[in-house]
Order: structure tokens, then sequence, then C-alpha cells
């Protein structure tokens, strides 16, 4: 943060005596005699977006996957939620850390599509409940929101929870774009 600049007396004096020398450039208007001393403004006070110890509002990944609208198209969505689309691919990142998970699961996406592939499964597996303030299932938590985010979603179209045959709520489907 910057500090505000104030002149000190000396600095003052030198300014006033030049001021009173400058001619007017629009003698209709008066010169003000002398600035006044800036005052600092104090901002005000927002109140805290959370309190310390607070639990976090973390939303589920799978219910706001439903609720956008398929971008793909509405016969094939149906056979994919239904479970009859078989995946042409699958990846694992169970026992995966974040860090690890996400180089593979970019490796993964984007080679899938490179050849090809439209239908693609990531298990992530449903999670355990260690932190009571933390997100069930941190992987899945971040892979819808890592495939939402570049490079990824150049790549892909749709993202949906995968049917029971396919995991149910520890996978995903990812439908992939074609490669141009």
């Amino acid at each position: 943060m910057r500090r505000p600049r104030h002149l000190s007396p000396e600095d003052r004096a030198v300014w006033d005596q030049v001021a009173k020398r400058i001619e007017p450039m629009h003698p209709t208007q008066p010169l003000p005699e002398a600035l006044p001393d800036p005052t600092p403004v104090k901002p005000a006070k927002k109140p805290p977006l959370f309190k310390v110890g607070e639990k976090a509002q973390a939303l589920p990944a799978g219910p706001m996957l439903n609720k956008a609208p398929p971008q793909m198209d509405a016969k094939a969505f149906g056979k994919m939620t239904k479970g009859k689309l078989k995946p042409e691919a699958r990846i694992d990142l169970h026992g995966m850390t974040l860090d690890e998970a996400h180089p593979e699961l970019l490796a993964f996406v984007l080679g899938s599509q490179a050849v090809g592939k439209r239908l693609v499964l990531v298990i992530t597996g449903k999670g355990k409940q260690k932190d009571p303030h933390g997100p069930k299932g941190v992987l899945r938590h971040y892979v819808p929101q890592w495939l939402r985010l570049s490079p990824l979603k150049q790549a892909v179209m749709e993202v949906r929870p995968a049917h029971l045959r396919h995991g149910g709520d520890g996978a995903f489907y990812v439908y992939l774009r074609r490669t141009r």
C-alpha cells in the first residue's frame, strides 16, 4: 500500500511562492491562494466474510452439475445418464493427492480427445468424511471444477455424475468435443 504524500512546511512555502507568480490561463476564474492539506480518509470497515472457526459452506459437486442444461445431443445425453453408453476409456484417481491427480487428469482427458474418444469415465471415489468442516471427497469436489477450467474446458463438452452401473456418485462421465 502506498503511503499518502504530504508536503513538508519548507516545500509548502516554495510551492506557495511559485503559485503566486503563475499567470492563469483563464483569467475569469480566480486562482486559489493555497491548497489545503488533504486529510487522510480512513476506509469504512467492511464486515468480515467469515469468522475463524466457522463451518465453510461447501457445495457438493453432483447437484450443481445436474442443474446445468446439457450441451450435447439430447438422445446421447439420455443414453449417457441412463448408463447405456459405454465409456471408451477410464481413469481411476483413487488414493491420489490433488497434486498427483491434476496432471494425470489433464493428460488423460487431452490424450483421449486427441485419439478421438467421446465418452470417458473419471473415477474419483466417494471419499470419506474425515474433516467435518471440509467437503466429502476432495477429488470428487475438485475434479468437476478442474474440468471447467482451461485447458480442459476447450476439450470437455459435458460433465455429469456417472450412472450406478459405472460408479455412481464416485465417478463422472466426461463427454468430449470432437477434434477439428
